[in-house]
């Protein structure tokens, strides 16, 4: 068995970010989450996932912090899984791989699920990353500075 890449120790963090919720089974489990899952069996449904995959990434995402194990809700002997702070700040990222899917990969007239504004019921505008003045920025108007190497 091919080992396993870690980028725990990189200094990009996107590749920090990565190595604990890059694969698609663990960003689909955050994103239900929002949806109020939260237990295993829901996870699994409505997923379709193997239970042995899905253990697996609740496991990762509670020990990356991402996640909590909590006492079940109505009282019963059943844990379920709740976003963590850590968790809750993935909302942009959820919301912008939405906006990029529902942008590139769906026509003008083909039906798909919607984010809306709970307040008012109408769709979130696009997001945007804004300069610290804020003027709108895209690649073209951003560059990395590496960190140093020690």
């Amino acid at each position: 068995m091919v080992k396993r890449t870690t980028f725990d120790e990189a200094s990009c963090p996107v590749a920090r970010s990565v190595d604990s919720i890059g694969d698609w089974w663990s960003l689909l489990i955050v994103r239900d989450a929002f949806d109020g899952v939260r237990r295993f069996g829901e996870f699994q449904r409505g997923l379709g996932v193997a239970k042995n995959i899905l253990s697996a990434r609740l496991r990762a995402l509670v020990g990356h912090g991402v996640l909590d194990v909590v006492p079940a809700s109505d009282g019963s002997s059943y844990s379920e899984y709740v976003l963590t702070a850590k968790g809750r700040d993935l909302f942009p990222v959820i919301v912008a791989l939405r906006q990029w899917g529902e942008a590139h990969f769906f026509g003008a007239d083909e039906p798909r699920s919607a984010l809306v504004d709970r307040a008012d019921q109408r769709p979130l505008p696009a997001l945007a990353v804004h300069a610290a003045d804020g003027r709108v920025v895209g690649p073209d108007d951003t560059v990395v500075v590496k960190a140093p190497i020690s």
